[in-house]
């Protein structure tokens, strides 16, 4: 290396970390990092794969400027979108730090108070938080910001395309401003992701409401990929030779899950808990039956902090073989060593978790990334045509081509008229300042980046309805004030949090936490948590514990959650691939057959030449090959607007593959007076039956309904998107 080469610009302490770490040589995000950060005051994006090295690319040249010149107070925020990555981050950064003088603080709901309490006594280092806590600290100690924050130079906001498009980054947001205002600091912003493809978005996010400008650093990623997809077929068991075909057809599917990973340090990705749960149960049934180690464990949100602990150990330091089923809550960041393996049960819904998951394995220098879709299908020859296509295959194959071919991934949109953000950061900005008079409350948060397209009126007929529901109450001296129904909101700790959380019960074990449930079961029924099988033994409801045994019964699901959503060109993807004759190498035989015969099927059928089909009877499918947004659209075009003109007696979806419409209208004239009624929307709100104020978000219940209307028009519909799927299928499709 020349003496010019960013390595000779680094601290000392870096430095020796690098050599103490064997590296041989920087990586391209670093060296431009070093460039960004140590030479303009421009904010940075550092959009490359996982394990790229972006975390030391954001702090080496930001810990540099802190050992030239010490801060006077918290350096660098770090905001991480989970408490898990916090701690991996926190352990990363205290070996950087080692031979450094230079602190590292963690501020969340498991850091003890002691901790909490050093740093405020002497705000210095890193500070390293998730957006719940940050707003616990700008709201409740409003007067130590300043010495907090004063000397604030960087914020690095990891994993950005979690929170971009978000209610928790439209939080961020709020939270950035704020911190500049009541520190008097400009720090320079850096964000981090593996997954961006819509930079110009994301810097105009990165840099809301600070006029500088936003470099981007994204080197070019050339990581060797194994993918394959592997199907499973679940006969439908009418009879007792079915029922037999379908148990073993289980075993196969089990059996193969198992063989793929229990020698190995792997990740089994689900896409619900439910879903982690019930594998990890079938993989310690197939260990025991074969006299094997179980070495299996569970991964989510519900699951308790040191069981959680335990499985991450396991996968990085453990000695032996390692397998954790998860959800997304081990699909960010989070540093799990040498990872061998992925299977992802059925598909994600989007490229982005997709690119996420697959970074979990390869991360060694040279290695290869392997991640294999086992895509079980409950097959019934006598159901509805579109129920006979093989969708969960056909969205794992699309979501492969779109990012490896096309390197697509989805676009961030960001929501215009955030009601339910409004009412929580009123209410946490007016708890900080105490009272505020109606214009100054106004001017403090209508300049916030998220709230610029309300206008003036808008938010004064807000304040009247919160005025009337005591959320707020006039003084005499006619400031503004929380009411005491709003006290009851404000004061309790979920405020912290603007996305929904259901209520949960602690489960314990004896004196062991072992989780969290939000449907209880009663007393002598069983459950599945952690990868195991629990019998209620007592429910104390004011406590909010259940406390149970070890079981031998039967599983039930104890979380009730929706798929994720899918964007419009997943959906022209997988039309496209059905329509196609290419050959995917990475199909395994079983999965290559099964996409013959759903192309057969296609063909066979007008599947892919109309919109809408007859489907017997009074009955038809309608086929729009559009994402979950504008499917949701098109729902309530089909159900608040066409339906008794068509003589519709129901609508159902099947989001966002198809619907099943029965009436006394035909194919003909359903495809026509869909196209025809999309011209005449102008408003999305001519969707909206009469007085129909659907909430988006966790606080809209607080809003008034006229404006609850109008943002759900505005952020929840998307009658563009539904015209222009429609229409960008009008050369292929006789409509």
């Amino acid at each position: 290396m020349s003496r010019n080469h960013p390595f000779y610009r680094l601290a000392p302490f870096i430095q020796e970390y690098m050599y103490r770490s064997g590296w041989k040589e920087m990586r391209e995000a670093q060296v431009e990092a070093c460039r960004v950060l140590l030479d303009t005051p421009h904010h940075l994006l550092i959009a490359s794969g996982t394990a790229s090295g972006k975390t030391e690319a954001a702090f080496f040249p930001a810990l540099t400027a802190l050992h030239e010149h010490p801060s006077k107070s918290v350096g660098i925020l770090y905001i991480g979108p989970l408490k898990a990555l916090i701690n991996d981050q926190f352990e990363r950064l205290k070996g950087v730090l080692r031979d450094s003088d230079i602190p590292v603080w963690h501020w969340h709901g498991d850091v003890p108070q002691s901790q909490k309490t050093k740093l405020m006594k002497n705000p210095s280092g890193i500070l390293q938080i998730t957006p719940e806590s940050l707003e616990g600290l700008l709201m409740n100690r409003p007067n130590s910001i300043p010495a907090l924050f004063g000397d604030l130079r960087y914020i690095v906001v990891d994993e950005v395309h979690a929170f971009m498009g978000a209610d928790r980054g439209i939080q961020v947001l709020s939270q950035l401003s704020r911190i500049e205002r009541m520190g008097g600091c400009r720090p320079q912003r850096i964000g981090l992701s593996a997954t961006l493809s819509d930079y110009e978005s994301a810097t105009q996010w990165l840099a809301a409401g600070t006029g500088q400008p936003v470099e981007i650093v994204s080197p070019e990623g050339n990581r060797k990929l194994r993918l394959s997809i592997e199907h499973f077929s679940f006969p439908n068991a009418r009879n007792e030779e079915q029922a037999q075909q379908l148990e073993y057809a289980q075993q196969a599917y089990h059996n193969f899950i198992y063989d793929q990973t229990h020698h190995k340090k792997a990740l089994i990705f689900t896409n619900s808990r439910s879903d982690a749960e019930y594998i990890t149960l079938e993989m310690r049934a197939v260990a025991a039956n074969r006299h094997e180690s179980d070495i299996f464990h569970v991964h989510h949100g519900s699951i308790s902090a040191l069981l959680r602990e335990e499985a991450e150990a396991a996968l990085r330091e453990g000695y032996g073989p390692a397998v954790a089923a998860a959800t997304l809550t081990l699909e960010l960041g989070i540093d799990l060593g040498e990872l061998e393996r992925v299977i992802q049960l059925g598909a994600p819904y989007s490229c982005s978790s997709f690119v996420q998951r697959l970074g979990r394995s390869g991360r060694r220098e040279g290695s290869v990334s392997e991640m294999i879709f086992v895509c079980p299908e409950e097959e019934d020859e006598e159901a509805q045509l579109p129920a006979r296509m093989p969708w969960i295959m056909l969205r794992a194959i699309a979501v492969i081509e779109l990012y490896v071919k096309q390197k697509w991934v989805e676009p961030f949109s960001a929501r215009k008229l955030p009601i339910g953000i409004l009412y929580h950061q009123t209410m946490s900005i007016l708890k900080s300042m105490g009272e505020a008079e109606p214009a100054e409350l106004a001017r403090a948060i209508l300049t916030l980046p998220p709230f610029r397209h309300f206008s003036a009126e808008q938010y004064q007929s807000f304040l009247q309805y919160l005025l009337q529901l005591d959320h707020l109450q006039y003084t005499e001296e006619g400031t503004l004030i929380i009411g005491l129904a709003g006290e009851k909101i404000v004061n309790n700790f979920r405020f912290y949090a603007v996305f929904k959380d259901d209520e949960e019960h602690a489960v314990y074990n004896g004196s062991e936490e072992i989780g969290s449930i939000t449907t209880v079961p009663p007393p002598g029924y069983c459950f599945s948590l952690a990868g195991k099988l629990w019998k209620v033994e007592e429910i104390d409801s004011r406590h909010r514990a259940v406390y149970v045994k070890s079981s031998k019964g039967k599983v039930d699901t104890l979380w009730l959650g929706a798929g994720g959503d899918m964007d419009t060109m997943i959906m022209q993807k997988i039309r496209e691939i059905l329509a196609s004759n290419d050959h995917y190498p990475y199909l395994a035989p079983q999965a290559k057959a099964r996409l013959e015969r759903a192309r057969r099927l296609a063909r066979e059928t007008d599947l892919l030449k109309k919109i809408v089909l007859p489907a017997g009877g009074d009955s038809c499918f309608i086929l729009p090959w559009i994402g979950s947004k504008p499917f949701r659209t098109l729902e309530r075009l089909l159900k608040n607007n066409l339906s008794e003109r068509l003589g519709l007696r129901s609508v159902t979806p099947l989001e966002p593959y198809y619907f099943v419409v029965s009436g006394q209208a035909d194919a003909a004239e359903i495809a026509a007076e869909i196209i025809a009624e999309c011209e005449r929307i102008e408003n999305p709100e001519q969707l909206l039956a009469e007085e129909e104020a659907p909430y988006l978000g966790k606080y809209d219940e607080f809003i008034q309904p006229m404006l609850v209307r109008q943002a759900f028009a505005t952020d929840g519909l998307d009658i563009e998107g539904l015209k222009s799927g429609l229409h960008s299928q009008k050369p292929q499709i006789n409509l």
